[in-house]
């Protein structure tokens, strides 16, 4: 059974930093293209970030380019998301998702698709205050 679990989230003020891990279980993690969504209150579920099974290649959305980075640890089965010069609008619950098959980085377009992920974590608050 696939599990993941984030931790890391919590309050900042304004251009601080959190650093975001996503602990992986029950399958085997070194195959798995794996993302970062985000979820504001009254707001769809938006991709952030997603990373390749070897993590040789990553992928950002625009509102967050530059200032997060994806990264993984294949041996120690752990995701993370370095969130540096926080805003106010990166406040949310930020999940980690599965992607067992990698069909994101086939498919044009779908690496930040909710629907491109087979596994998701129950999330972790990010709130930045301004």
């Amino acid at each position: 059974q696939v599990q993941l679990v984030e931790s890391g989230g919590g309050s900042v003020q304004a251009g601080g930093s959190l650093r975001l891990s996503c602990a992986a279980s029950g399958y085997m993690y070194s195959s798995y293209c794996m993302g970062w969504f985000r979820q504001a209150p009254g707001k769809e579920r938006e991709g952030v970030a997603a990373i390749y099974a070897n993590g040789g290649v990553t992928y950002y959305a625009d509102s967050v380019k530059g200032r997060f980075t994806i990264s993984r640890d294949n041996a120690e089965n752990t995701l993370y998301l370095r969130m540096n010069s926080l805003k106010p609008e990166d406040t949310g619950m930020y999940y980690c998702a599965a992607d067992s098959t990698c069909r994101g980085w086939v498919r044009m377009g779908s690496r930040l698709e909710a629907d491109t992920y087979d596994y998701w974590g129950q999330g972790t608050q990010v709130t930045v205050s301004s």
